[in-house]
């Protein structure tokens, strides 16, 4: 019995090792580089993009999630994307997601993003797991992120905001949160984001980010 047992914890510790060594191989081995940085799995249906950790936002609260580093709030995201919004994009429709293209400036407060429903995972080198995103960015209320594939490109080429991912329903951002309206963070103060200090590597740090269809 207790042989048995032993040989059960032992089976465990193995395959939870494995997994842990195939997590830190897949978000070495994705081959994203600077010069290379989104990368699309038409096996998985999935889009990855690199990005890097923004320790300002791990103390202070934003509205961005990622943002391309070259676009005007490329300094305003808990996550500095390394891929700009055309190519993500253009990387999201070649996955097969399907965007909403429901929003305007007009109408931005009173509606919530449409488009394929995604989930969002995080990774890096030494990550104990794949976490999601509402673990490693903390709603104020608790809440799970809902994020859309929005669209917008149109209006983000015109403003260059470079919003990959925002983190409330947006007119101008590629995908964002449909948990919330226009402005439910910086006018109403409904809601506030922060990274999580906790969980997220430091200041600078290369991270992977992944968005797949909603299981």
């Amino acid at each position: 019995m207790r042989k048995g047992l032993l040989v059960g914890c032992l089976a465990v510790a193995v395959l939870a090792l494995t997994c842990f060594v195939a997590l830190e191989a897949k978000a070495q081995d994705m081959g994203l580089t600077p010069q290379k940085p989104i990368s699309i799995n038409a096996k998985e249906g999935s889009v990855s993009f690199l990005a890097e950790v923004n320790g300002k936002y791990l103390v202070q609260p934003t509205r961005h999630g990622a943002v391309f580093k070259g676009g005007k709030f490329g300094d305003k995201s808990v996550f500095t994307a390394l891929a700009d919004p055309k190519t993500f994009h253009e990387s999201l429709v070649s996955a097969g997601f399907k965007p909403g293209n429901n929003m305007t400036m007009d109408n931005k407060e009173k509606t919530f993003v449409e488009g394929e429903p995604l989930d969002v995972f995080v990774t890096w080198k030494g990550a104990k797991k794949v976490y999601r995103l509402d673990e490693v960015i903390k709603d104020s209320n608790g809440k799970r992120f809902a994020i859309r594939f929005g669209g917008n490109l149109p209006k983000s080429q015109e403003l260059n905001t470079g919003c990959l991912i925002c983190l409330d329903s947006c007119p101008v951002g590629i995908t964002s949160n449909a948990s919330y309206t226009y402005g439910a963070v910086e006018t109403r103060k409904e809601v506030t984001f922060i990274g999580n200090k906790e969980i997220l590597p430091p200041d600078g740090s290369q991270v992977v980010i992944t968005l797949k269809r909603k299981g």
